[in-house]
């Protein structure tokens, strides 16, 4: 099985964090391949991030999905996803989406932990478009912007007041760059903690496993 990452931004840095994360999770057991957006801006920040970021995703999607099983959109934002997985027959999960509904598994609610306050209204906005608003309790950020990711400290401590300010069972890691920090917030807070990267590999390796994938008789069918 090969599952192809999408990086919507083209940082390299994060590009080799989220490659890392997802080697470490499959284990030798499937291969993934983690791709930077050409002519993407570094961070998704944006809806003009996002934009931009759409013309090379969607040029990723095409060079390589005969190549791949599987598709993942390694942004907490899900950018484009609605176009991308109707641009293909493959699977495609978006860790946003994924990491979201599998929190409602795991607990009677969950706490986004994001890097930036500029991105509450959007994460607000993108709970109620997977209709989980009502169990989504809080999105935590730091006040000064967090984007590069590199203080564990920082997000540790938003998470903890998340659990017990905000009474969270889960906690879901709403940025791809934190993928690697979820097993060393969980066995600090004894909740469970969620990587999206992670969340996505379980959702598209299982849909492949089971011959599954989005529906093309009407949302997703660009030819009905």
């Amino acid at each position: 099985m090969q599952i192809l990452i999408i990086n919507p931004n083209s940082d390299p840095e994060m590009t080799a964090a989220i490659q890392n994360s997802a080697e470490s999770f499959a284990g030798g057991q499937f291969e993934v391949v983690t791709k930077p957006t050409p002519g993407a801006p570094k961070f998704i920040e944006t809806y003009t991030d996002e934009v931009q970021a759409a013309p090379g995703m969607m040029q990723l999607v095409r060079v390589n999905e005969d190549e791949f099983d599987a598709i993942i959109v390694a942004c907490h934002c899900d950018p484009n996803l609605d176009a991308i997985k109707e641009m293909t027959v493959k699977p495609v999960v978006g860790i946003g989406e994924a990491s979201m509904k599998m929190a409602t598994m795991l607990g009677h609610n969950f706490s986004v932990v994001t890097t930036a306050m500029h991105s509450i209204p959007g994460k607000l906005a993108q709970a109620r478009r997977y209709h989980l608003q009502d169990l989504m309790v809080s999105v935590r950020a730091p006040e000064a912007d967090a984007s590069a990711c590199e203080d564990e400290e920082l997000f540790l401590q938003l998470a903890k007041a998340a659990v017990e300010e905000d009474l969270a069972e889960v906690i879901v890691l709403g940025c791809a760059g934190l993928t690697g920090m979820d097993k060393l917030i969980q066995e600090k807070l004894g909740v469970p903690v969620l990587d999206g990267v992670i969340c996505a590999l379980v959702i598209a390796t299982g849909l492949v496993r089971c011959g599954l994938s989005t529906s093309k008789v009407l949302g997703y069918n660009p030819e009905y």
